[in-house]
């Protein structure tokens, strides 16, 4: 009984970094206020957003596989940290160093049959090969959508602003196309390169345009 109770609150303490561990992507891109999304938070966003868009659109997905898939997506950055697009490491390194984080983590814990389930389910969303690991990546990136357009509706990034690297590139191709905000560039972004279907394409243009945090 002991032991297991040592395996469950060594897991948890692990997991319990993803609350203070701060988005990487709000810090590069200079996103200025007293408290910045930790992982965790990001997590959660997730997994209500997906609820409710299936639940108002009747999607017919498994629902309960979406919902691991967005519990465990980030399981790899209590050990690895947030990795972005922005970092010298090539997609294949990264799913690599995420991987191995993620058994290492699912080790601390005696059931191989759950941990082996919560891996496939890791590595169906990593594939995006089935209808629910391919809403389980769109939702992932909306919810940096909606982030995004939390922060600049209260004035915490600037389009104006001068960036580094490949931060840069984009703002200057946001300004390029004439868009007015910080939320307008980045949700148009991700809307050109995330693949998006049509209703998340509607959902970012319909976020776009109407203020959305009262």
């Amino acid at each position: 009984m002991e032991e297991k109770m040592k395996r469950v609150v060594e897991f948890y303490a692990l997991t319990h970094k993803l609350k203070t561990l701060i988005r990487t992507g709000w810090k590069i891109w200079g996103v200025k206020t007293d408290r910045l999304e930790s992982v965790a938070e990001h997590i959660y966003g997730t997994q209500m957003l997906a609820f409710a868009i299936n639940n108002e659109f009747e999607l017919g997905l498994d629902m309960q596989k979406v919902a691991y898939m967005l519990a465990f997506h980030e399981l790899g950055e209590c050990v690895v940290g947030d990795i972005t697009m922005f970092e010298n490491i090539s997609k294949e390194e990264k799913h690599k160093l995420e991987l191995k984080a993620v058994e290492d983590s699912l080790n601390l814990l005696s059931n191989n049959d759950l941990n082996n389930e919560v891996l496939s389910i890791f590595n169906e969303f990593e594939d995006r090969k089935t209808k629910e690991s391919v809403f389980a990546h769109m939702i992932d990136k909306f919810e940096c959508d909606l982030q995004v357009k939390y922060y600049d509706e209260q004035g915490c990034c600037d389009l104006n602003l001068p960036r580094q690297g490949g931060q840069e590139k984009v703002r200057q191709e946001g300004l390029k196309r004439g868009y007015a905000s910080f939320a307008e560039m980045w949700i148009n972004f991700d809307k050109e390169h995330v693949g998006y279907d049509e209703l998340f394409k509607s959902f970012a243009d319909y976020i776009i345009s109407h203020k959305i945090f009262k």
